[in-house]
Protein backbone atom coordinates (compact mmCIF):
# COMPACT_ATOMS: atom_id res chain seq x y z
CA UNK A 1 0.00 0.00 0.00
CA UNK A 2 1.41 3.39 -0.97
CA UNK A 3 1.75 6.30 1.46
CA UNK A 4 -1.03 8.09 -0.44
CA UNK A 5 -3.39 5.14 0.00
CA UNK A 6 -2.46 4.77 3.67
CA UNK A 7 -3.17 8.46 4.30
CA UNK A 8 -6.49 8.21 2.49
CA UNK A 9 -7.47 5.09 4.46
CA UNK A 10 -6.59 6.87 7.69
CA UNK A 11 -8.74 9.84 6.66
CA UNK A 12 -11.70 7.62 5.73
CA UNK A 13 -11.45 5.69 9.00
CA UNK A 14 -11.51 8.92 10.99
CA UNK A 15 -14.19 10.82 9.02
CA UNK A 16 -16.55 8.34 7.38
CA UNK A 17 -18.92 8.32 10.36
CA UNK A 18 -19.26 12.10 10.30
CA UNK A 19 -19.86 12.05 6.56
CA UNK A 20 -22.47 9.31 6.95
CA UNK A 21 -24.34 11.25 9.65
CA UNK A 22 -24.44 14.30 7.39
CA UNK A 23 -25.56 12.19 4.44
CA UNK A 24 -28.36 10.60 6.51
CA UNK A 25 -29.62 14.06 7.36
CA UNK A 26 -29.40 15.18 3.73
CA UNK A 27 -31.34 12.11 2.60
CA UNK A 28 -33.96 12.49 5.34
CA UNK A 29 -32.97 9.25 7.01
CA UNK A 30 -32.62 7.06 3.91
CA UNK A 31 -29.70 4.91 5.11
CA UNK A 32 -29.07 3.26 1.74
CA UNK A 33 -29.02 6.51 -0.20
CA UNK A 34 -26.76 8.02 2.47
CA UNK A 35 -24.30 5.13 2.03
CA UNK A 36 -24.38 5.69 -1.73
CA UNK A 37 -23.70 9.42 -1.32
CA UNK A 38 -20.76 8.81 1.01
CA UNK A 39 -19.31 6.20 -1.33
CA UNK A 40 -19.55 8.52 -4.34
CA UNK A 41 -18.09 11.40 -2.33
CA UNK A 42 -15.19 9.27 -1.08
CA UNK A 43 -14.49 8.06 -4.61
CA UNK A 44 -14.34 11.65 -5.86
CA UNK A 45 -12.17 12.61 -2.88
CA UNK A 46 -9.76 9.77 -3.62
CA UNK A 47 -9.35 10.94 -7.20
CA UNK A 48 -8.23 14.36 -5.94
CA UNK A 49 -6.47 13.15 -2.80
CA UNK A 50 -2.96 14.24 -3.87
CA UNK A 51 -4.11 17.84 -4.24
CA UNK A 52 -6.39 17.84 -1.18
CA UNK A 53 -3.86 16.39 1.25
CA UNK A 54 -1.28 19.03 0.27
CA UNK A 55 -3.76 21.81 1.00
CA UNK A 56 -4.75 20.23 4.34
CA UNK A 57 -8.45 20.93 3.71
CA UNK A 58 -9.73 17.42 3.22
CA UNK A 59 -12.69 17.65 5.62
CA UNK A 60 -14.08 20.82 4.07
CA UNK A 61 -13.45 19.50 0.55
CA UNK A 62 -15.18 16.22 1.45
CA UNK A 63 -18.18 18.09 2.85
CA UNK A 64 -18.47 20.13 -0.33
CA UNK A 65 -18.27 16.97 -2.45
CA UNK A 66 -20.96 15.36 -0.29
CA UNK A 67 -23.35 18.30 -0.64
CA UNK A 68 -22.75 18.58 -4.39
CA UNK A 69 -23.25 14.85 -4.79
CA UNK A 70 -26.55 15.11 -2.90
CA UNK A 71 -27.70 17.97 -5.11
CA UNK A 72 -26.63 16.12 -8.29
CA UNK A 73 -28.05 12.74 -7.27
CA UNK A 74 -31.55 14.18 -6.93
CA UNK A 75 -31.51 14.77 -10.70
CA UNK A 76 -30.63 11.21 -11.73
CA UNK A 77 -33.32 9.18 -13.48
CA UNK A 78 -32.84 5.97 -11.49
CA UNK A 79 -33.46 7.90 -8.27
CA UNK A 80 -36.90 8.93 -9.51
CA UNK A 81 -37.85 5.33 -10.29
CA UNK A 82 -37.01 4.03 -6.83
CA UNK A 83 -39.67 3.98 -4.18
CA UNK A 84 -39.11 4.09 -0.47
CA UNK A 85 -40.88 2.03 2.12
CA UNK A 86 -42.36 3.43 5.28
CA UNK A 87 -40.26 1.22 7.53
CA UNK A 88 -36.48 1.14 7.60
CA UNK A 89 -35.45 -2.28 8.80
CA UNK A 90 -31.81 -1.58 9.55
CA UNK A 91 -32.11 1.81 11.26
CA UNK A 92 -31.56 2.07 14.99
CA UNK A 93 -33.38 4.84 16.84
CA UNK A 94 -31.19 7.68 18.07
CA UNK A 95 -30.19 7.26 21.71
CA UNK A 96 -31.48 10.51 23.18
CA UNK A 97 -34.30 11.58 20.88
CA UNK A 98 -37.95 10.63 20.65
CA UNK A 99 -38.32 8.45 17.49
CA UNK A 100 -41.68 10.04 16.66
CA UNK A 101 -40.14 13.49 16.74
CA UNK A 102 -37.18 12.33 14.65
CA UNK A 103 -39.50 10.87 12.00
CA UNK A 104 -41.52 14.08 11.89
CA UNK A 105 -38.37 16.17 11.40
CA UNK A 106 -37.04 13.84 8.69
CA UNK A 107 -40.41 13.84 6.91
CA UNK A 108 -40.52 17.64 7.02
CA UNK A 109 -36.92 17.88 5.77
CA UNK A 110 -37.77 15.59 2.87
CA UNK A 111 -40.41 18.07 1.71
CA UNK A 112 -37.95 20.94 1.40
CA UNK A 113 -36.38 21.82 -1.94
CA UNK A 114 -32.82 20.42 -2.29
CA UNK A 115 -30.92 23.65 -1.60
CA UNK A 116 -33.05 24.53 1.43
CA UNK A 117 -32.66 20.97 2.69
CA UNK A 118 -28.87 21.18 2.35
CA UNK A 119 -28.75 24.59 4.07
CA UNK A 120 -30.73 23.31 7.06
CA UNK A 121 -28.52 20.25 7.43
CA UNK A 122 -25.29 22.22 7.18
CA UNK A 123 -26.36 25.18 9.34
CA UNK A 124 -28.44 23.55 12.05
CA UNK A 125 -27.40 19.90 12.23
CA UNK A 126 -23.71 20.26 11.34
CA UNK A 127 -23.56 23.71 13.00
CA UNK A 128 -21.56 25.38 10.22
CA UNK A 129 -21.55 29.17 10.06
CA UNK A 130 -23.02 31.08 7.11
CA UNK A 131 -19.66 31.59 5.43
CA UNK A 132 -18.70 27.90 5.57
CA UNK A 133 -22.16 26.81 4.40
CA UNK A 134 -21.96 29.20 1.44
CA UNK A 135 -18.51 27.90 0.58
CA UNK A 136 -19.60 24.26 0.77
CA UNK A 137 -22.66 24.90 -1.38
CA UNK A 138 -20.87 27.14 -3.86
CA UNK A 139 -23.23 30.08 -3.38
CA UNK A 140 -23.27 33.51 -1.73
CA UNK A 141 -23.84 34.12 1.97
CA UNK A 142 -27.02 35.99 1.06
CA UNK A 143 -28.34 32.87 -0.66
CA UNK A 144 -27.62 30.82 2.47
CA UNK A 145 -29.50 33.37 4.60
CA UNK A 146 -32.52 33.50 2.31
CA UNK A 147 -32.65 29.73 1.87
CA UNK A 148 -32.38 29.29 5.66
CA UNK A 149 -35.19 31.73 6.27
CA UNK A 150 -37.49 30.07 3.75
CA UNK A 151 -36.61 26.58 4.96
CA UNK A 152 -37.23 27.40 8.61
CA UNK A 153 -40.58 29.01 7.80
CA UNK A 154 -41.60 25.92 5.82
CA UNK A 155 -40.39 23.59 8.57
CA UNK A 156 -42.34 25.54 11.20
CA UNK A 157 -45.50 25.12 9.15
CA UNK A 158 -44.86 21.45 8.42
CA UNK A 159 -43.97 20.53 11.99
CA UNK A 160 -47.15 22.05 13.31
CA UNK A 161 -49.14 19.58 11.18
CA UNK A 162 -50.09 16.32 12.88
CA UNK A 163 -47.47 13.55 12.40
CA UNK A 164 -49.95 11.34 10.52
CA UNK A 165 -50.34 14.04 7.85
CA UNK A 166 -46.58 14.27 7.34
CA UNK A 167 -46.18 10.50 7.08
CA UNK A 168 -48.95 10.05 4.53
CA UNK A 169 -47.53 12.80 2.33
CA UNK A 170 -44.03 11.31 2.21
Amino acid sequence: MSDRDAEFLEYVTAHRGRMLRTARLLTSGDAHWAEDLVQVALTKLYVHWSKVRREDGAARYADRILVNTFLDERRRMWRRRETTTEQMYDAAPPPSQDPTERLAVLAALAKLPRRQHAVVVLRYFRDFDIHTTAELMGCSEGTVKSQSSRALATLRDLLHEPLETLETQR
